[in-house]
């Protein structure tokens, strides 16, 4: 019922239009009673009663319903179509909305295969419901009713009999409702894994022909494929249970019109004219019962399909956008981090993480994979909020900043790069559109991609293929480093921004960045020494807690990891190897 009050929450506003539907179905459903009586008319007057000057009028009367009851059936029709477009259109607005305020939490717990079901499949049968199901079911009901009391008005004896059937219809109709609800429900859970599917195997299809895994493949969409014919054989199920039954209720009102009118016609208790009459109106209450079955079917997937996208508009962001420290300018990059302590679930990723960093100092993070590194500048740009202890930039509580405000004060080239299907110049100046062409040159001069984007026939122009199909891992890290610098942060994160870069190039980017990163915090995530060596603070990570801090020279000196890290990149590795050997 929560679903149902949720659809008509959005057609209020709509209420004038909708009311006018229902108004023109009335009318609809009024003139289709017309046309069966003027045929009784026909037969008692015009062909019993020899009155033949009747029948050309009649005729042309009965014309004249039909095309207003098609005209105003139409009316209807597209009206019911504008709104629905109009109320899908917003809820897809609000959908999408929502998706821009929820944190990583959420997109990490579910499926996107799941998100694009409830965005396409979802709101169609929204759609469907409010562009059909409404004023189908008020047309049926209209009809029903109206054809029951013409069928009173001219014998109510013969109009008891016929209704006989209808509580049984009734009660068959209730238990189909009952049963049939979970299995739409079933079909749309089913439905979004094999979204999922679908889609992993589409933006991984260069993974998985490089693996040969075309057939595992195949098999995984065999099982989502088998599971949702499964699920949509279990609802025919119920429709196989009840919905020949229902039909053949319904179809009773003719056999019973038919033997029971018949009968009455014969003992003259009944015009022939009003028998026809009865057998024009059985389509009336014939068709509406075999709908019901139908329409029940549709009402439920709605509520179904609905259910899910309450589930997504009513998401609660765990990242509470509380602050209220709205900064003039810009915030400095004074970080510090206090006794920091973060959990994923029910793991512990970082514990006890103790650092300052003051404004416009580099601060270099290493570690073997899986220490934290990530989780740490994660932390920086609020993505996670932390279980325990204190962030604090310029000074200030982390969560006392506007979350936006905070993100456009710090920018990064992660190491999971995502470039979009626009221009390289698009991609470039993603964070800055204002920026200028000049600008975004600048900025691919200062990470060493102008050179090969020059070299390409359209230049900045270039169509980026899908996530930067055809292009380089080493041209996507320039582009992405391009991408951060041109937005002037505050805080600078480059996560792992060099890894697939030979070490001239790496040089070279960074002698470009020197100027560049003298006013700003900046967070390096590297494996190599020489990413990191020049950084003002070095943390060495592992097991989600530092182990070292210092800069290098002092990190060398106390012949732990990062010492080993240096020399087996540098140093002796016959000596290292026996090392590790002993």
């Amino acid at each position: 019922m929560d679903s149902l009050k949720w659809i008509f929450s959005y057609i209020k506003q709509y209420k004038f239009r909708m009311s006018l539907v229902i108004i023109m179905v009335l009318i609809s459903s009024a003139l289709g009673m017309v046309n069966p009586y003027l045929s009784g008319k026909l037969v008692d007057v015009v062909i019993l009663k020899k009155q033949t000057n009747l029948l050309i009028p009649i005729l042309i009367f009965m014309i004249g319903v039909t095309l207003v009851r098609v005209t105003v059936r139409y009316g209807f029709q597209m009206i019911s179509e504008y709104v629905s477009q109009n109320i899908i259109f917003e809820i897809r607005e609000k959908m999408y909305v929502k998706l821009q305020k929820l944190d990583f939490n959420f997109f990490d717990e579910t499926r996107t295969g799941d998100l694009m079901a409830r965005m396409t499949g979802d709101l169609d049968a929204i759609r469907h419901f409010i562009a059909w199901v409404i004023y189908n079911t008020c047309e049926n009901l209209a009809i029903f009713l109206m054809a029951v009391v013409m069928m009173f008005y001219i014998n109510a004896k013969f109009a008891l009999i016929m209704l006989v059937v209808t509580p049984f219809i009734g009660y068959f109709a209730y238990n189909m409702t009952q049963e049939v609800g979970p299995t739409f429900y079933a079909i749309r859970e089913q439905f979004s894994r094999l979204n999922t599917v679908v889609q992993e195997n589409i933006s991984g299809n260069r993974v998985v022909k490089a693996f040969a895994k075309e057939d595992y493949e195949l098999l995984k969409f065999e099982k989502e494929n088998q599971g949702f014919m499964d699920r949509n054989m279990d609802s025919a199920k119920v429709w196989e249970k009840y919905l020949p039954i229902l039909t053949s209720f319904s179809n009773m009102f003719s056999v019973i019109m038919i033997l029971v009118g018949g009968i009455l016609v014969i003992n003259n208790t009944m015009s022939l004219g009003d028998l026809v009459v009865f057998n024009g109106l059985v389509w009336a209450l014939n068709n509406p019962m075999n709908m019901v079955g139908w329409l029940i079917n549709d009402i439920e997937r709605s509520i179904a399909s609905s259910r899910k996208i309450r589930m997504l508009i009513n998401a609660d962001p765990k990242i509470k956008n509380i602050g209220k420290n709205l900064f003039k300018d810009r915030i400095y990059g004074d970080i510090e981090f206090k006794k920091v302590s973060f959990k994923y679930g029910n793991e512990t990723v970082l514990e006890d993480i103790n650092f300052k960093v003051k404004a416009g100092e580099t601060v270099a993070i290493l570690g073997p994979t899986g220490c934290g590194k990530s989780t740490l500048i994660n932390l920086i740009q609020r993505f996670y909020d932390i279980e325990k202890g204190e962030i604090l930039i310029d000074g200030k509580d982390i969560k006392s900043y506007d979350l936006q405000k905070l993100r456009d004060s710090i920018s990064a080239a992660m190491q999971d790069i995502f470039l979009f299907s626009d221009t390289i110049e698009g991609n470039i100046a993603y964070g800055t559109p204002n920026a200028s062409s000049e600008q975004v040159k600048w900025a691919a001069e200062v990470s060493d991609a102008d050179s090969f984007i020059s070299s390409l026939e359209d230049g900045y122009e270039t169509i980026v293929g899908e996530r930067g199909v055809g292009l380089s891992g080493g041209q996507k890290q320039r582009i992405a480093l391009a991408r951060a610098i041109i937005k002037e942060p505050s805080i600078l994160i480059l996560d792992d921004t060099t890894s697939s870069l030979d070490v001239e190039t790496e040089i070279m980017i960074q002698g470009n960045l020197k100027e560049y990163l003298s006013d700003k915090t900046t967070f390096i995530i590297a494996h190599r020494i020489s990413s990191v060596k020049n950084a003002d603070l070095i943390l060495v990570m592992d097991d989600g807690r530092i182990i070292e801090s210092g800069t290098h020279d002092e990190l060398l000196k106390k012949k732990g990891y990062y010492a080993n890290v240096y020399e087996n990149q540098y140093g002796d590795f016959e000596k290292q190897l026996k090392k590790e050997v002993s």
